[in-house]
C-alpha cells in the first residue's frame, strides 16, 4: 500500500494517519487531503478511537504545497480554472486542518522532520506537537510570493502572539526544533530515533482517557481564546457538572480510593 498518499492504522485506541508521499517530503495533493478529510470524519466518530496521530513517512513531516505543481500553474485546478473556484478548492481542502483542531478527540502531530508552509500549518492545528529534534519549521510563504495557508495565520498568532507571528512570515527562515519548543511552537522534543516509541507511549495514555472529559476540555479551551472571564467560568460549571454524571467520573473516584489506574470506558 506504499503507493496511498495518505495511510492509517488504529491500534490501542489510537488513529493513525501517514502522510505517505516520502519522495516529495510528503508535499499535499488533493488527494491525500480527501482522504485525510473522510478519516477524520471517521476517526472522530469511531468509539474504539480516543486519540488521534498524524505523521510524515520518510524524512519528512509535510512540505507543505508542491512547489512542482505550483510552476505548472495547476495547483488550484486545471490552468484556467476561475480564481472563485479556485477559492472554493482551498476551502474545501481547509476543512483537514479545521478537523484536527475542532473534532471532539485529542489530535497530535509527531513531527518526525520538515514541517512548513502548509504541513507547518497542519502540526499547528493539532491539540499538541511532539518532535524529533532533527525536525524543522518555517512558514516559506514569502520565498514563494504567498501569504498563508491551512490555518498559520491564526495558529500562530494564537500560539505565539502577532509579533513572532510576523516575525516568522515575514522572515521564512527555517527554526530548529529546539527553537520551536523554546518559543512553544511544539509541546515535547524527543531524539529522532526515540520518537516513534514516545509519542505512541503519549497517544495511548490519552486514548485511554476520559473521552467525554478530554472533549469537554479540548471545546473549553478554544472557548476561552474567544471570551471573557465569565463566560469562560459559565462554560465550566455545565461542562463540569456534565462529567460529574459520567460513569468514567465514578470510575475515576473509585479507582482513586482504591489506589488502582482507573479503567474509562467513554461513558
Amino acid at each position: 500500500m506504499t503507493h496511498q498518499p495518505l495511510q492509517t492504522l488504529t491500534e490501542n485506541r489510537v488513529g493513525f494517519i501517514t502522510l505517505n508521499r516520502p519522495d516529495r517530503l510528503n508535499a499535499l495533493t488533493e488527494e491525500m487531503l480527501l482522504l485525510g478529510i473522510e478519516t477524520l470524519k471517521g476517526f472522530a466518530t469511531d468509539p474504539s478511537i480516543g486519540a488521534i496521530v498524524i505523521t510524515g513517512a520518510g524524512r519528512a513531516f509535510c512540505a507543505g504545497g508542491d512547489v512542482a505543481v505550483m510552476e505548472t500553474g495547476a495547483e488550484f485546478g486545471p490552468a484556467g480554472t476561475p480564481v472563485e473556484a479556485q477559492i472554493e478548492i482551498l476551502r474545501t481542502w481547509h476543512e483537514f486542518p479545521r478537523l484536527l483542531h475542532s473534532i471532539p478527540k485529542p489530535t497530535i502531530a509527531v513531527i518526525n522532520g520538515v514541517a512548513v508552509g502548509g504541513g507547518l500549518g497542519i502540526a499547528l492545528s493539532c491539540d499538541l506537537r511532539i518532535a524529533s529534534d532533527k525536525a524543522k519549521f518555517g512558514t516559506a510563504y514569502a520565498k514563494v510570493g504567498y501569504d498563508g495557508d491551512f490555518g498559520t495565520t491564526w495558529q500562530m498568532t494564537r500560539l505565539l502572539g502577532e509579533a513572532k507571528a510576523k516575525e516568522l512570515f515575514f522572515l521564512p527562515d527555517i527554526i530548529s526544533a529546539e527553537e520551536a519548543l523554546r518559543i512553544g511552537m511544539v509541546n515535547r522534543l524527543y531524539p529522532h530515533g526515540q520518537l516513534i516509541a514516545e509519542s505512541t507511549k503519549i497517544a495511548e495514555r490519552i486514548g485511554a482517557g476520559p473521552s467525554i472529559s478530554y472533549r469537554y476540555m479540548k471545546e473549553n479551551v478554544a472557548h476561552a481564546s474567544t471570551v471573557g472571564f465569565a463566560e469562560s467560568l459559565d462554560r465550566e460549571a455545565e461542562t463540569h457538572i456534565r462529567c460529574s454524571q459520567t460513569e468514567d467520573h465514578i470510575e475515576g473516584v473509585n479507582a482513586f480510593l482504591e489506589k488502582r489506574e482507573p479503567v474509562f470506558k467513554g461513558v
